[in-house]
C-alpha cells in the first residue's frame, strides 16, 4: 500500500466528472470553430497584428510579443486544455504529462497533437518540436536541475509562460483562473474568446455558490495521497477557495502552503464531514484510496468515514485552468446535495 500512495512530488510543489458535460457548451462557443481573431491573416503582409506588440509579466519574467506564438509546447495537462478551450489547437506542436482523462469534448483535438513524453520531456526533446513558446503547468516544467530553466529556453530563443499558481506569492483563488485565461488570450491575440470563456465560467461558479450561500460551511478534508501521513491541500491552494465557494471549509486551511503533510491524528481531531479525493494517475485509483481510508481503524469515528461521504475531483479540476470553475459545482452538490434535488 505504501507504494500506491506515495506523494506525487514531481508536480512542482513537493509533489470525467459531471464537469465534462457542463463544460461542453462553453467549449463549443469559445473553442473549435470560432472565428480566428488572432491576427494570423497579417502574417503574409508582415504587418503587426491588432493589439501587438504586448508585454506580459509572468512570475517576474517580462516578455514582449510582437505577434502571437505559432508553435506551442504545453507541459502538463491543464495548460493544454486551456489552449484547446480557446480554440488554439492549431498552434500546438506538442503536449506532455497528462495526469487524468482528457475531457471528451477536447479528446480528438488533444490526440491530434504529438505527445512528447508521459512525464516532463527533456530540454532536447522540446527543442526537437521547434517551438516558439513553452507553457508549463507546474513549477517542475521549468526545472533548472533537469536543464529546462526558463533562462535556458530564453537563451534558445523560445518564450515561456508558467501557470500563475506557481509564482509562489500568495494564496491562489478563482480570480487567478480568470486572470490566467485572459493573460493567455492576450498573448495569443484572442482576448474576445478569453472574455467569453471567463464570463461563462464566472456564471457557472455564481450559480453553484448561490445555491449554498445560506448553508453552514461543511468541514472538508482533501486527500491527495499518503499512508503514513496524509498529503493534503493547504490554505494557499486553489482547492481551499473552491471548497469555500461550494459551501465548505478546508479543515487544513491553516496549513501555510499549497500542499503539505499532516498526521492522521490531526485528521481525526478536525472531524471532517466530507473527504474530497483528488484523482490522478500514479497515486492509486479512487476505489483504492477509498478502501484505504475506510480500512483505517483510527479514522472509524471521523464523520466523513462513518457516513462514507466522498467527493471525487480530477486533479486537473483543482488547478488554475478551465475545469476549476466546474469543480465548484461538483463540490457544492457533494457538500449540500439537498440543495440540488
Amino acid at each position: 500500500m505504501s507504494q500506491l500512495f506515495t506523494h506525487a512530488r514531481t508536480r512542482g510543489f513537493l509533489r470525467v466528472t459531471a464537469a465534462a458535460v457542463a463544460l461542453s457548451s462553453v467549449l463549443l462557443t469559445t473553442g473549435c470553430g470560432s472565428s480566428d481573431d488572432s491576427g494570423r491573416d497579417t502574417e503574409a503582409t508582415g504587418a503587426a497584428p491588432a493589439g501587438f506588440p504586448v508585454t506580459i509579466d509572468n512570475c517576474g519574467v517580462k516578455t514582449t510579443y510582437d505577434k502571437p506564438p505559432s508553435r506551442v509546447v504545453t507541459i502538463h495537462q491543464h495548460p493544454a486544455e486551456l489552449m484547446l478551450a480557446l480554440g488554439l489547437g492549431d498552434r500546438m506542436v506538442g503536449t506532455a504529462f497528462p495526469d487524468s482523462a482528457v475531457l471528451p469534448e477536447l479528446r480528438k483535438d488533444y490526440e491530434a497533437i504529438p505527445e512528447l513524453a508521459k512525464k516532463e520531456p527533456s530540454f532536447e526533446k522540446i527543442l526537437d518540436a521547434e517551438p516558439d513558446f513553452v507553457y508549463g503547468g507546474y513549477g517542475s516544467a521549468f526545472s533548472e536541475h533537469e536543464g529546462r530553466s526558463r533562462t535556458a529556453f530564453t537563451d534558445a530563443g523560445i518564450d515561456t509562460y508558467l501557470n500563475r499558481e506557481y509564482c509562489g506569492k500568495k494564496q491562489v483563488t478563482m480570480k487567478d483562473t480568470y486572470d490566467e485565461i485572459r493573460a493567455i488570450g492576450t498573448v495569443f491575440g484572442v482576448p474576445d474568446r478569453a472574455d467569453k470563456l471567463v464570463t461563462d465560467l464566472q456564471t457557472r461558479v455564481g450559480k453553484a455558490a448561490a445555491e449554498v450561500e445560506d448553508e453552514s460551511d461543511v468541514p472538508v478534508f482533501v486527500y491527495d495521497s499518503g499512508d503514513k501521513s496524509a498529503f493534503t491541500a493547504g490554505g494557499k491552494s486553489l482547492g481551499t477557495d473552491l471548497i469555500r465557494l461550494a459551501g465548505g471549509k478546508n479543515v487544513f486551511a491553516d496549513l501555510d502552503d499549497v500542499f503539505g503533510d499532516v498526521s492522521w491524528e490531526q485528521v481525526v481531531e478536525r472531524k471532517p464531514e466530507v473527504i474530497a479525493i483528488y484523482d490522478y494517475a500514479g497515486a492509486g485509483s479512487v476505489e483504492e484510496k477509498k478502501k484505504f481510508l475506510l480500512s483505517r481503524t483510527a479514522l472509524a469515528d471521523v464523520p466523513a468515514i462513518r457516513n462514507k461521504r466522498f467527493v471525487v475531483l480530477p486533479l486537473t479540476a483543482t488547478l488554475v485552468g478551465i475545469r476549476s470553475a466546474y469543480a465548484v459545482d461538483d463540490l457544492a452538490r457533494g457538500l449540500h446535495p439537498e440543495n440540488f434535488q
